[in-house]
């Protein structure tokens, strides 16, 4: 009846690590512009008006687009358990960070237009700021550190083989993820005006191209010493991967420039569409490194994706049910987006409506 059934757990175990990838990376694909707008809520919106034109931008979305982190947390604890427990246990705190980050965005975006006090609103709006640049700055140490490959050794019990994370929380904060941390902000904040740019009109629209312009331009410095940095001190072993994440992290760098032309010459679309495509390459050369020792460096004990994954019955009883609910969940995002695909401008905000 299910042919799925058949398939070998030597096989379901890649396919469940590329689906979780390409989660994370459909998450930052468009979570990255919403952080990115929120981000510079403070900066880019001169008055309230414009800053109700900015929320306006994402507010039919923003929370449908953490449907992709909540999809990629759900199917990493069914499918790679060990994975999941080991990230929670001895990752505890900056999941914490990213959680917090979350919480105060969302809260933010939800009150701060149920009191008409401008003091209220750009309290709120800030917590939107922090809200978003939290979670941005420790995931994008975090995939640093991921890369680099996070210590592992074996728990002091009886049976002497369970992964410990023995990396400490200051030890995660170095050069090369300090500088994940900053590429993300930055590319997400030029993601984020782009999109404003794409998405409305008048003054709004040609200041939003602006700070698009002058983020790309930073995103592509601080993307380049990035892929130096990954593709000299952590690239993969395997001679093939190294050659791909190569390839892949400098294309990404050449799409961030690109876009940022497009940015200056008012192609919003393109711009906007050349920025998700360099933060899709990204991704996926830290996914490349990632293959195999799903982001840890383990000493003495034995960790991988195939000891971490699941039992053969979960993994094809889930690979069941995303091939039937995946399709579901992209069309209708894809309606979404379709149906508020207008442009916004401060004419169409009613008065007092902040």
């Amino acid at each position: 009846m299910f042919p799925i059934l058949e398939i070998a757990h030597s096989t379901l175990t890649p396919v469940w690590f590329i689906l979780i990838a390409v989660l994370w990376i459909g998450f930052f694909f468009l979570e990255g512009f919403d952080f990115g707008v929120a981000m510079l809520l403070p900066f880019l919106g001169k008055d309230e008006t414009d800053k109700r034109v900015m929320v306006n931008t994402i507010g039919p979305t923003w929370d449908a687009n953490e449907v992709w982190l909540i999809t990629a947390g759900g199917a990493t604890f069914a499918a790679f358990p060990g994975w999941y427990a080991t990230l929670f246990s001895g990752l505890y705190l900056p999941m914490l960070l990213v959680v917090l980050g979350l919480i105060i965005r969302g809260v933010a975006f939800e009150y701060r237009s149920k009191h008409p006090s401008s003091k209220w609103r750009n309290s709120f709006d800030w917590m939107a700021t922090i809200g978003s640049f939290l979670p941005t700055l420790v995931l994008g140490v975090g995939f640093a550190n991921f890369v680099r490959g996070i210590a592992l050794g074996p728990l002091p019990t009886l049976n002497g083989d369970a992964p410990l994370v023995t990396t400490s929380f200051w030890g995660l904060f170095t050069p090369f993820a300090l500088i994940g941390g900053i590429l993300f902000v930055v590319l997400f904040c030029a993601h984020g005006a782009g999109f404003v740019a794409l998405k409305t009109t008048g003054r709004m629209h040609y200041r939003a191209g602006r700070y698009a312009t002058r983020l790309g331009w930073a995103a592509a410095i601080v993307m380049a010493v990035w892929a130096v940095m990954f593709n000299t001190m952590y690239a993969p072993a395997n001679g093939t991967a190294h050659l791909i994440t190569w390839i892949v992290s400098l294309l990404a760098v050449l799409l961030v420039v690109i876009a940022t032309v497009c940015s200056g010459r008012r192609r919003d679309g393109f711009a906007f569409l050349f920025n998700g495509l360099a933060i899709a390459l990204m991704m996926a050369a830290m996914f490349v490194k990632m293959w195999g020792n799903i982001g840890f460096r383990p000493v003495g004990v034995p960790f991988d994706m195939w000891i971490a994954s699941s039992s053969p019955y979960t993994l094809k009883i889930m690979t069941i049910a995303a091939a039937v609910m995946v399709p579901v969940v992209l069309a209708y995002q894809i309606w979404s987006y379709w149906v508020f695909r207008k442009r916004i401008s401060r004419e169409s905000i009613p008065a007092g409506a902040h």
